[in-house]
């Protein structure tokens, strides 16, 4: 496989979302109560229902080098534009030779927890199809071709839920982002037939349930004395726990086309995991009484979840181990862990050994079969390759943008930064003030 001929859908990006996302959508009853963004001491935050909430930081850093890397984005004046506006996203994407792209939230969450638990639920759900008519309407619709489009769901009630997932669906979105644990918010557990509702629309309706790490379950913090490395090297792996708690839940019996996908969870630590759940069900399921019938816990994981990557070298030789019909790529656009702008680079480099046919169920065929979304369609195959792609960002400047701009802490370079420090940034952060 050249490189110019690989076909890239990264299955794990995110938005950060442009300071009018939700005016044009919020319905009448609620305008002007809309989720907007206001100035704090220099510091771009979003403001709902009288809370405010700061979150640029390594959520948005790539352009930067890596020297200007932490909490400095306070604005988006500070921020390469592409993680906000649409244009110089798909311009990005075209620099980075990758054609599709599936865009998890930031101001909401992840998966909108910050709108689960706004009291005024009437509020709430307005802020969340309001958000996910823009993201459908005005993100992912305004480049036909080079989005997969995400939705958010209220918790609080799986048959309002439910009906979203139906609405959005109708409309061509068929992926959901979902929290890994829901019950570490307050909300029943993923054994709970509380959720029937919402497994069942999403299996009617050809909807990927995607939980991406962070949403229940978090890497945790050794000690505040902790280099923030040790954080960020667990941080794929934290989804660990919940994976495994996916596979013993009950949803699967129920509904058997429903699908899940770990998202930002990486592979190289999955074939252990199917090797302890196998072993942990051969030894105990006398006396825990789970009954997978002929079937083996692994047999359920290969099913349904589908499990991505960035840059997983280990996990791309040991693909024999997983199912290579499941695994994805991503990007993590715009996130501290991106690979941005060699993205196609970086994969081309530890895919060697595979075949073209591997190679291109992990770049493109999976996700497309996954997630229902054929760009070919509107695009036409020869288009969407790398080498395509760059040809048209010739004009896109990849070089680190120096001085970007924001908090810009000072650090002390015989001293690791600790996640006390990252505590207290995203303490801050979370709280709207400047650093």
């Amino acid at each position: 496989m050249k490189l110019e001929d690989l076909i890239l859908v990264s299955v794990d990006d995110h938005v950060i979302e442009p300071p009018n996302a939700f005016a044009r959508h919020m319905p009448a009853k609620y305008k002007g109560r809309e989720p907007k963004v206001v100035s704090i001491n220099g510091r771009d935050v979003w403001e709902f229902e009288e809370k405010v909430t700061g979150y640029m930081g390594l959520n948005s850093v790539v352009g930067r080098p890596k020297e200007e890397y932490g909490m400095e984005p306070l604005s988006y004046e500070h921020m390469r534009k592409g993680t906000w506006d649409i244009r110089a996203r798909v311009d990005d994407m075209n620099a980075n030779g990758v054609l599709g792209s599936l865009c998890f939230p930031t101001f909401p969450g992840f998966a909108g927890q910050r709108f689960q638990t706004v009291p005024d639920k009437g509020a709430a759900l307005a802020a969340i199809q309001a958000y996910n008519d823009w993201h459908l309407h005005d993100w992912a619709n305004a480049a036909p071709g080079r989005f997969i489009p995400l939705m958010l769901a209220p918790w609080w009630d799986p048959q309002l839920a439910a009906a979203e997932v139906r609405r959005m669906a109708t409309q061509g979105v068929h992926a959901l982002s979902f929290s890994d644990n829901p019950a570490l918010q307050g909300f029943p557990s993923i054994h709970s037939d509380y959720w029937d509702p919402v497994w069942k629309a999403c299996s009617d309706h050809n909807v990927v349930i995607c939980c991406h790490i962070g949403t229940g379950a978090k890497a945790a913090h050794a000690s505040d004395e902790s280099p923030i490395d040790a954080w960020i090297t667990s941080m794929p792996i934290s989804i660990a726990n919940s994976a495994a708690d996916w596979i013993w839940a009950p949803m699967w019996k129920k509904f058997p086309k429903l699908r899940m996908a770990l998202s930002e969870g990486g592979i190289g630590w999955i074939p252990y995991l199917l090797e302890r759940a196998n072993f942990t069900h051969r030894h105990h399921h006398a006396w825990t009484n789970s009954n997978f019938g002929d079937l083996q816990p692994s047999d359920i994981f290969n099913k349904h979840i589908i499990t991505c990557f960035i840059e997983d070298e280990f996990g791309l030789r040991n693909l024999d181990s997983i199912n290579a019909d499941m695994a994805t790529w991503e990007c993590d656009y715009p996130h501290s862990d991106c690979t941005w702008p060699t993205s196609a680079d970086v994969f081309h480099t530890q895919s060697r050994h595979l075949s073209d046919d591997v190679i291109n169920k992990l770049t493109h065929l999976n996700a497309m079969r996954e997630f229902s979304y054929d760009p070919f369609a509107i695009l036409g195959r020869e288009n969407c390759t790398v080498g395509a792609l760059r040809a048209k960002a010739a004009h896109v400047s990849i070089e680190p943008a120096l001085g970007m701009g924001g908090a810009a802490p000072v650090r002390d370079p015989n001293k690791p930064v600790t996640s006390g420090d990252i505590n207290r940034m995203f303490a801050q952060a979370d709280a709207g003030t400047a650093l």
